[in-house]
């Protein structure tokens, strides 16, 4: 099936919800992502009025939500790319050391797995990233849990490399995520 890869728009918000809370009941949720079904579905339509409006083109430069749109205009996939900068807001525990671009919320339904879909997610994001004007970002990041092997095999055969640095999970400090990246090419 051929796909659209785009930006979401602001007035969205209820398919960005709808394939939010989609990720959140699958059954890698527990180690893909840091919160719950039952946390995602008690948010207010406002949150996720924010959520769209924030990942939508027209925000700025410094989140973008990429879907994957099917000829009927259901979504079957999506990724999110957050800017962090050593002077911005603090992310994950500790400031950037370089100018960068973090991967998160990555998500494909699974009648789409397998067929190139995550890739041309992954192409949009990490493009988009390098696409922006100076500071140039440096890197592209992301974090894998320790036990989400399918995902990390994604990650390495896309490029990611494993950095070595680790984090703790909020609610199990003797859980692990893997840092992982692709370092901007010369």
């Amino acid at each position: 099936m051929d796909y659209v890869i785009r930006p979401v728009r602001a007035e969205e918000w209820t398919l960005v919800k709808d394939i939010r809370l989609a990720a959140l009941q699958d059954p890698a949720a527990p180690v893909a992502f840091l919160e719950t079904y039952e946390q995602g579905a008690a948010q207010p339509d406002d949150f996720w009025q924010g959520r769209a409006a924030g990942g939508a083109e027209s925000s700025g430069d410094e989140t973008r939500q990429f879907i994957a749109e099917a000829p009927d205009g259901s979504w079957a996939g999506t990724i999110s790319v957050l800017i962090e900068r050593p002077d911005g807001d603090l992310r994950f525990g500790a400031p950037a050391k370089v100018h960068q671009a973090h991967v998160v919320g990555v998500y494909v339904r699974p009648e789409a797995r397998g067929s190139g879909l995550t890739d041309q997610l992954f192409r949009a994001g990490v493009d988009w990233a390098w696409s922006l004007g100076e500071p140039r970002i440096e890197r592209v990041r992301l974090y894998v849990h320790e036990n989400n092997p399918r995902a990390s095999a994604f990650y390495r055969r896309f490029g990611f490399v494993p950095t070595g640095e680790t984090i703790v999970e909020p609610d199990d400090p003797r859980v692990l995520d893997l840092e992982y990246e692709i370092v901007r090419p010369l």
